[in-house]
């Protein structure tokens, strides 16, 4: 199973990417977990710059949406708000297919951003059916040295919430995957 992680953070030294690294780490046999952490290199949205003008970059980023099964986001809170670089990612996304259906769930390293939290899921769960509210995972990271993020990953209570939420996703996208199957064999069958 192919799922991608996308880092809401530019920021080299991201908690929210160091999250999602370890998380890939974390990911058991089977399951390939790609980080996504290159916000900055996507061109501001524009419905201008859609169908034959999308820009190399986006078309890029939209592949790898597409050949996922499955997408987790880790965002910091920026004044409150969903950082730029990722509210103009799901502006790509908003009138194509690639996301359309995908399970998403959400990862966070902090404490605090509870508004941008519910901000994102608001929009996410307007982009994507197949939003999962209820599988969520928070490791309070900021403040944190790489170092200390790190050892605080490595931890067995860490691990062990990590691999959770990672079962909790895998399980979801199986089912909806099985749901998804059924409805074309019912279809099939008629």
């Amino acid at each position: 199973m192919k799922l991608l992680t996308i880092s809401g953070s530019a920021r080299r030294d991201s908690v929210n990417t160091a999250l999602l690294s370890a998380l890939k780490e974390a990911a058991p046999e089977g399951i390939e977990l790609l980080v996504f952490h290159r916000l900055d290199t996507l061109p501001v949205f524009s419905p201008d710059l859609e169908g034959q003008q999308t820009p190399i970059e986006v078309l890029e980023f939209l592949t790898l949406v597409s050949r996922c099964e499955g997408i987790i986001i880790a965002s910091p809170e920026y004044v409150r708000a969903i950082p730029g670089g990722l509210k103009n990612a799901i502006d790509w996304m908003v009138s194509r297919f690639e996301v359309i259906g995908k399970p998403v769930a959400l990862a966070h390293a902090s404490h605090r951003g509870d508004d941008m939290l519910g901000s994102l899921r608001l929009v996410l769960s307007t982009v994507s059916d197949g939003f999962l509210d209820d599988v969520f995972l928070r490791i309070p990271l900021i403040g944190k040295t790489p170092h200390e993020i790190k050892t605080i990953l490595k931890l067995p209570d860490r691990q062990s919430e990590m691999s959770g939420f990672l079962s909790a996703f895998v399980a979801a996208v199986h089912s909806r995957q099985s749901r998804a199957h059924g409805c074309h064999a019912v279809r099939n069958f008629s």
